[in-house]
């Protein structure tokens, strides 16, 4: 479970980030962060990853708060949690099969476990064949799949997709999409960010809308309403 109590998030500008953040979510959710941008969606999913650290309020992961726990700690966590970007960042000079291969390696998984794991976890997101592809000879919807197996493969309890499909036209959406619902249906936490409200509306997941910081709306089964 992750539990956001009262998070408050002010930059050096001042600018506001977040407002009194509260909400919860339970293992195996799949729950959709979505709101103009500056809303503060992307602040959101990094205080999850004590990328930003929260002004006031607190983030608990179970019953850690992932803004006190050591650097040791906080590595530990991190490998808790696969992320997904809207750019990808995928290695450029290493195929699929070694980009996946080297999120293994740092964490610390066998030659033996890497040689079994990551053929598997390129067959579930359809990119058996291009295993040994680099990244310029990929698509934009192929390369999310590769980064999508990347955050996978250690077996996270949550994956958080950041506008993954922000850079993908429809067809590639709706693939990239599927391959998150499979995974969810799997037992994986889904924390997804997003514009795109035909995305949304083909969820029919449980939706938290951000309004200049702050929730406006967690419907259970919701729609993109602004």
């Amino acid at each position: 479970m992750i539990y956001y109590d009262k998070v408050c998030k002010i930059y050096s500008d001042d600018s506001v980030a977040l407002q009194d953040v509260t909400f919860s979510a339970e293992p195996g959710e799949f729950v959709s962060i979505v709101g103009q941008s500056g809303s503060g969606k992307t602040t959101l999913v990094k205080m999850l990853l004590a990328e930003e650290h929260p002004s006031s309020g607190s983030i608990f992961f179970e019953s850690l708060n992932v803004h006190t726990l050591r650097k040791q700690e906080l590595n530990a966590l991190r490998r808790r949690i696969g992320t997904v970007f809207q750019d990808f960042r995928l290695l450029p000079q290493k195929t699929a099969y070694e980009n996946i291969a080297f999120a293994m390696e740092a964490a610390g998984r066998s030659d033996e476990e890497i040689a079994a794991d990551v053929p598997h976890v390129l067959e579930l997101v359809d990119l058996g064949n291009k295993m040994w592809n680099f990244p310029h000879q990929l698509s934009g919807g192929e390369k999310q799949r590769v980064a999508i197996a990347r955050a996978i493969v250690n077996q996270p309890d949550i994956v958080i997709a950041d506008e993954p499909t922000g850079n993908l036209d429809p067809v590639n959406t709706h693939d990239i999409i599927q391959i998150l619902k499979k995974i969810n249906d799997l037992g994986t936490m889904v924390l997804l960010t997003t514009h795109n409200k035909g995305v949304i509306d083909s969820l029919k997941k449980r939706v938290i809308t951000l309004e200049r910081g702050r929730i406006v709306r967690d419907d259970p089964s919701g729609r993109y309403i602004l």
